[in-house]
């Protein structure tokens, strides 16, 4: 086993092998991540797994399930708070992030475990008629309680893995967190389908999403265990009164080198988000694929973002700069997307498929470098900062999700039924509009980002990694 274990922390060609340190070596910074792979597998169950079984299953309205599987977004702006109550926290053990990784916890454990029964009943699916109220609230509640976890536990994981990586090693760490929370993504989906495949009864659903919540619990609990070291100067009686929140985020937000770097952030966000629920149907409407080649489009978006995690991590290494790594996948992205757009004119599924990887590929690289600017804005109490790129990065998510697809059916109806001509009489109009925009809305992001990046250029650079202040 030690042997493994320097193999591990030693070995150049293992992947994210450098992001260790004598300070965070490997096994800690690995059984540190598992928080990444309980979000994944959260988000993997709302947005995938559970979409599904709702529908055609459980035969919930369409326009229900969108409702339920939206409300773990309306936490997302307040993750900037729970950041800044993260740094002041005070605590009679003299913790700061680990009440509030375990809060998330119990939260996202008590929403899982209540969840398939209040699936059971908005569903109406047991002996008993409820009053009608009570199915949608114990639904609403379950989303609300899992989406509060998640926030919760990711932006206080966040803020302790910045913590506990040297700066010299945080675009490496940075890089290998996003991975785990692919990895729990692609994995819970995979396990998920597995575990319901067959004949679908009520009692599978319970036992899958309560399973769920006992491997949330088990993960995030080996993840915080002994991270954070104790510091009796934040007992609650030794600490002072920390400051207001509303004082923090002026001071935060005020040199407007942060504003432009958050603005940047949602529109780049948007624009990569917008898609998500349209290239499988794109691909099948418009390019006439099967069921399973759409099916793989996933698959190859995804391992466009792992391309684009190491990459980037061995990029920023070397001293790149991070806002010039988020540029980059943004126009790595403008290509992607215009690869999409052509795919139809010319009914080519290998340009589609190319597309996707390089969409895969920029959202992953302009995901990285936003990330790590956002962990170079403070030197110490960094939640507020990583909690105000999260809030922002699941707020634009959501809203471009949401708009992505409201657009394409308003824009897609009006196109066919000949009222914006006869020209744009075709069911490619609605997913071509909202390409159009993600490509226009990327632009966007690199017209924010170039001034930070001019000064940054010009700046003098501290650490030869590119991981000074933003310039206020």
């Amino acid at each position: 086993m030690s042997r493994f274990v320097q193999l591990l922390q030693h070995s150049r060609m293992l992947p994210f092998a450098d992001a260790a340190s004598v300070d965070l070596p490997m096994p800690r910074l690995l059984r540190l991540a598992l928080f990444q792979v309980s979000v994944g597998m959260a988000l993997a169950l709302l947005n995938g797994t559970l979409n599904r079984v709702m529908i055609v299953e459980l035969n919930v309205p369409a326009w229900l399930v969108a409702t339920m599987v939206a409300l773990p977004l309306l936490f997302a702006p307040f993750r900037a708070f729970l950041g800044f109550r993260s740094d002041h926290h005070r605590s009679v053990l003299g913790w700061r992030r680990v009440p509030y990784i375990w809060m998330g916890t119990l939260l996202q454990y008590c929403g899982l475990a209540v969840m398939p029964f209040a699936l059971m009943v908005l569903s109406g699916s047991g002996q008993v008629e409820p009053p009608p109220w009570l199915g949608p609230g114990a639904a609403a509640l379950a989303f609300l309680l899992v989406g509060a976890g998640l926030h919760a536990t990711q932006t206080a994981g966040l803020a302790l893995a910045t913590d506990l990586a040297p700066v010299e090693t945080r675009p490496r760490v940075v890089a290998l967190l996003y991975v785990m929370l692919l990895l729990g993504m692609v994995g819970g989906s995979v396990v998920f389908g597995a575990l319901l495949s067959g004949t679908y009864t009520h009692l599978r659903l319970i036992q899958v999403i309560q399973g769920a919540a006992v491997v949330t619990l088990v993960l995030n609990v080996i993840a915080m265990w002994q991270q954070e070291a104790r510091d009796l100067s934040r007992t609650t009686a030794a600490a002072a009164p920390p400051p207001r929140f509303a004082a923090a985020w002026r001071d935060f937000a005020a040199p407007p080198g942060t504003r432009r770097l958050l603005v940047a952030l949602g529109l780049g966000t948007a624009a990569f988000s917008m898609q998500d629920v349209l290239l499988e149907p794109y691909g099948g409407e418009i390019l006439s694929m099967p069921v399973g080649a759409t099916s793989l489009l996933t698959a190859l978006y995804a391992g466009g973002a792992l391309i684009a995690f190491g990459l980037a991590s061995r990029t920023l290494r070397r001293g790149a700069d991070p806002l010039r790594v988020a540029a980059r996948g943004a126009l790595v992205g403008v290509v992607g997307f215009a690869a999409v757009v052509f795919a139809d004119p010319l009914q080519s599924t290998m340009l589609f498929r190319a597309g996707t990887v390089l969409i895969g590929f920029g959202g992953g690289y302009f995901s990285v470098g936003t990330l790590l600017a956002a962990m170079s804005l403070r030197d110490s109490d960094n939640g507020m900062a990583l909690g105000a790129w999260g809030a922002v990065q699941a707020t634009a998510a959501g809203l471009a999700i949401a708009g992505g697809a409201a657009a394409c059916n308003a824009l897609g109806a009006l196109a066919t039924s000949g009222a914006l001509g006869p020209a744009l009489v075709s069911p490619a109009t609605g997913y071509l509009f909202v390409y159009h925009i993600e490509i226009a809305l990327l632009f966007g992001a690199l017209i924010a980002l170039g001034p930070l990046v001019r000064v940054r250029r010009s700046a003098p650079v501290g650490n030869g990694l590119g991981l000074a202040e933003l310039p206020g």
